[in-house]
């Protein structure tokens, strides 16, 4: 069995689904044998104050680098202040975490056989690099939305030096990279066609615990301490931020806003939090609900209060990321109404599976017609969310996946680990 360093930017107690995912990955590569040890940040995205209780962090190098233990695993957060607007702040808390993740790699951390970094931010596959040199480990890159492509695209990188350089380091990273892992079949095309061989590309998608998530009653304690038990609510539940596109989400409520038996909800945080949420009272909907970040502990109940789950995509972004939420979705027994390109990764999953409608990002009026269709067919979309279950059961299940994930591991790491052994 291998060392495996997990070097990622969220890991729980944060809440954000790639915390879920690295936390879920790592608990049960230690069940497989391997020794897991996590480089990460403290809580500051998705804070779940009664998730860090249970998973107290301690000082270890005073403020800047603490220590917890996740279902045995050691952890070790670096300092990092709660996300901001603020695009400078972002990217000098990215450089300290960088520095001293890669500092306490060098000094701290059990000697890996192999390195486990998910992308974003792409800059975390040099560290990953830096690293794999010091240890003479192998890395995995596992890109969970293909940088710098979405920055580009959404108008957040416009400086051509910039992007250049960006591009490089991609180049770079993924030359570097043992294996490169993506989560869609149109992701993997994406980077073959940036040159990266099709022998280092693995295709591994994200995961669901069928355990924690499954189909519930509508009537809950959620859905009771916002009336909306008996209402047919079509929700959205995640990051706040411009890649969702979800000013066409309030569009949609205020064209049906005379149809009293739909209820919209919404609920998170993000950058564009304060934005959406004055557009919302701006709009004076009646029929919508708008309510901060929910601890992931309660998203099993918030699923079941759903009649449909908005996963929306911003038009530019659907070639190169997946939502995860959408396994948790259907999961839980809930259709999928996919707003994105209607080429993405995302309507082909939700189109090949019938777990719900795509309809063309940018589209409200659409959004808006496909939602008073599921109101008055409502049978039928039960029978949608049925078959997104059955498919995750069969293909998304946390044991199947992360059993492909040692499977590589295994591959990777069979030569290193037997040396390793003979000379001990």
């Amino acid at each position: 069995m291998a060392n495996i360093l997990i070097l990622t930017l969220v890991f729980p107690p944060d809440s954000v689904s790639t915390a879920q995912i690295m936390g879920e990955l790592g608990v049960d590569l230690e069940a497989r044998g391997h020794k897991v040890t996590v480089l990460t940040t403290s809580p500051h995205y998705n804070r779940d104050l009664k998730a860090e209780s249970l998973q107290p962090l301690r000082g270890y190098w005073g403020p800047i680098l603490k220590r917890s233990v996740y279902h045995g695993i050691q952890v070790y957060h670096t300092f990092m202040p709660r996300k901001s607007k603020n695009v400078l702040f972002r990217l000098l808390a990215w450089v300290g975490f960088h520095f001293i993740s890669t500092v306490a790699g060098m000094t701290v951390v059990p000697k890996p056989d192999l390195i486990i970094t998910p992308s974003p931010p792409l800059t975390i596959g040099l560290s990953a690099w830096i690293l794999g040199v010091f240890h003479r480990a192998s890395y995995i890159y596992n890109v969970q939305e293909i940088y710098p492509d979405i920055a580009i695209r959404l108008g957040a990188v416009r400086n051509k030096w910039l992007t250049e350089l960006l591009f490089r380091l991609e180049l770079f990273v993924y030359k570097k990279a043992s294996c490169v892992t993506v989560i869609a079949p149109r992701m993997c095309e994406r980077l073959l066609g940036k040159g990266v061989p099709r022998e280092k590309v693995k295709v591994i998608p994200n995961f669901i615990d069928i355990g924690d998530i499954s189909p519930l009653p509508k009537d809950n304690e959620f859905s009771r301490l916002y009336k909306v038990h008996d209402k047919f609510v079509v929700n959205y539940a995640g990051n706040l931020g411009p890649a969702q596109g979800l000013e066409s989400f309030l569009e949609a409520a205020k064209l049906l806003r005379d149809e009293s038996g739909i209820r919209f909800m919404m609920m998170g945080d993000g950058i564009l939090r304060e934005t959406l949420k004055q557009r919302a009272t701006e709009l004076n909907l009646s029929n919508f609900t708008f309510l901060p970040y929910q601890r992931y502990s309660l998203m099993p109940q918030i699923y079941a209060a759903s009649d449909i789950c908005l996963v929306p995509q911003a038009a530019e972004t659907g070639c190169d990321a997946i939502p995860s939420k959408v396994y948790r979705i259907m999961a839980s027994g809930r259709p999928v109404l996919a707003y994105t390109d209607l080429n993405s990764d995302l309507a082909h999953l939700v189109t090949d599976v019938g777990c719900g409608v795509t309809v063309q990002a940018d589209s409200p009026k659409v959004l808006a017609n496909t939602i008073l269709g599921a109101y008055q067919n409502q049978d039928r979309w039960r029978q949608m969310g049925q078959l997104g279950r059955a498919c995750v059961v069969q293909h998304y299940a946390r044991s199947v996946v992360t059993g492909q994930y040692n499977d590589l591991i295994q591959t990777l790491t069979t030569g290193r680990v037997r040396a390793k052994n003979n000379t001990s």
